[in-house]
């Protein structure tokens, strides 16, 4: 099979002049775990942040109310 000499070639076929295949693995390498040991579980989130959240658009909602009310009444 011929090959196209102005194809780009991979780590075992030659040198990649801008660096990007060995750039993207260390990027991937680097997010691999490290130890051949067990995984450890992901802690589970906590719903504060959403709890907050909740809250807060639940107090918008009040002042908002309260406001009208005020206005109208």
């Amino acid at each position: 099979m011929a090959q196209n000499p102005q194809a780009p070639q991979g780590p075992e076929g030659g040198y990649d002049p801008a660096g990007s295949t060995q750039m993207f693995r260390a990027f991937v390498d680097e997010g691999a775990p490290q130890g051949g040991g067990p995984q450890q579980p992901q802690p589970t989130t906590s719903s504060g942040p959403r709890l907050g959240v909740i809250a807060g658009v639940i107090a918008a909602v009040v002042i908002v109310a309260a406001v009208a009310w005020l206005a109208l009444g």
